[in-house]
């Protein structure tokens, strides 16, 4: 495992902290923020990486982070959790009964969900008086129209969960609570969020409330992505079982892992790399990828009957440039206008001035949507202050 981290400064001593974890099945992020410290302040940060192929464990993972944050009264635990499913429509403390239930969210979240919980588990054991509270990404789209987290299916399915949920809920959040910052006329409008990376999604959003997103039940659905395929005819999946002779679990390794960038090129899930190749492949990946951007914005702009602002974020989001400059372009015909001025210098807003659509880029904070959540829940649920266990 190798950590990498921000700059870290001493803790305060005895002063308490909130450690935020999002796990995944490679690496562990986290971040440490002071209780009653300024909003968004990080004590630490940073990241565990080289877990899986049974080389280290969460757990081992969480002691690397303990060495990292030092002496930190560790008061509570926020993790990011990908699936909360019909239950979950806000921030909990985590017990037994919703662990389990977290836990039978896993195939919807095959990517995500088992290293969510694994990191929940380690900080149980590395934290064990500490309350550990769990964040959804996609408890923000619970605000959605009944129309929108529908599917045309019998509504006996749709109660039994087959139902649109959405994802990057976490991310949407971070972006609502900086465009009040920077821009609230816009932040009460209309706004399609892209956050682009290796998973991607969009949302629409009206005065900060989700009214539709891309992906749905499941975070394979939407936009195509670095190894997930995005929207699929049902009826592909339905050929590759019965003509093919696919199993089911042969058929979740395709959609998942094997598709979308590096299906489309044949030669790699990172954009980076593919921006560099001179490939056939390479090209018509990141032209697909485009196009579909593009597509799901209009979409996104018609769910909220109009657009006020487009704002990018994410990995590619946010550093791929040339990406957003094609989208953008792509985009004239709903008023959409680079200023190629602001758009070289790195600019937050990077639309021109007779835009009729204001294009913002912003860096999303998924962490610290994590440490506000958690701060409340600790207020409402209060607890001993406790300090990290010991190995």
């Amino acid at each position: 495992m190798s950590p990498s981290s921000a700059a870290p400064r001493e803790p305060a001593a005895g002063a308490a902290h909130i450690l935020t974890l999002n796990a995944g099945s490679s690496s562990i992020k986290y971040a440490l923020f002071a209780l009653h410290g300024a909003p968004g302040e990080r004590v630490v940060a940073g990241q565990v990486e080289g877990l899986g192929g049974g080389a280290a464990t969460h757990a081992d993972a969480l002691q690397q982070v303990i060495t990292k944050i030092g002496d930190a009264r560790v008061v509570a635990v926020g993790h990011r959790i990908v699936h909360g499913g019909v239950r979950f429509d806000a921030p909990v403390r985590i017990d037994d009964d919703s662990l389990a239930a977290m836990a039978a969210l896993e195939p919807l979240a095959p990517l995500h969900q088992q290293h969510n919980l694994a990191g929940v588990r380690a900080a149980m054991q590395a934290f064990p008086l500490a309350p550990q509270v769990a964040c959804f990404d996609t408890a923000f789209h619970r605000t959605m129209p009944a129309l929108h987290q529908r599917f045309a299916l019998p509504s006996d399915l749709h109660e039994a969960g087959v139902r649109r949920y959405g994802f990057h809920g976490l991310s949407y959040e971070s972006i609502h609570a900086q465009l009040i910052a920077r821009a609230p006329a816009l932040a009460a409008a209309r706004v399609v969020v892209a956050h682009l990376g290796n998973g991607a999604s969009m949302c629409a959003m009206l005065a900060g409330r989700s009214v539709a997103t891309t992906m749905s039940f499941s975070p394979l659905d939407g936009l195509p992505m670095g190894t997930r395929c995005g929207r699929l005819d049902a009826a592909a999946v339905l050929y590759l079982q019965q003509q093919l002779g696919m199993a089911p679990e042969r058929i979740a390794q395709l959609l998942y892992r094997e598709s979308g960038l590096l299906g489309l090129s044949g030669l790699s899930s990172d954009l980076r790399l593919l921006q560099k190749s001179s490939a056939p492949g390479a090209r018509e990946a990141i032209e697909y990828f485009v196009e579909h951007v593009q597509a799901e914005v209009a979409g996104m702009t018609a769910a909220l009957h109009g657009i006020d602002a487009l704002v990018f974020t994410g990995g590619i989001g946010e550093n791929a440039r040339a990406v957003r400059e094609h989208v953008v372009r792509g985009l004239a015909w709903l008023g959409l206008k680079l200023d190629a001025r602001a758009h070289a210098a790195k600019a937050e807003r990077i639309s021109s001035a007779d835009s009729a659509v204001a294009v913002w880029v912003l860096h999303t904070d998924e962490e610290s949507v994590i440490a506000r959540h958690t701060a409340r829940v600790l207020a409402t649920v209060p607890a001993p202050a406790q300090r990290q266990a010991q190995p």
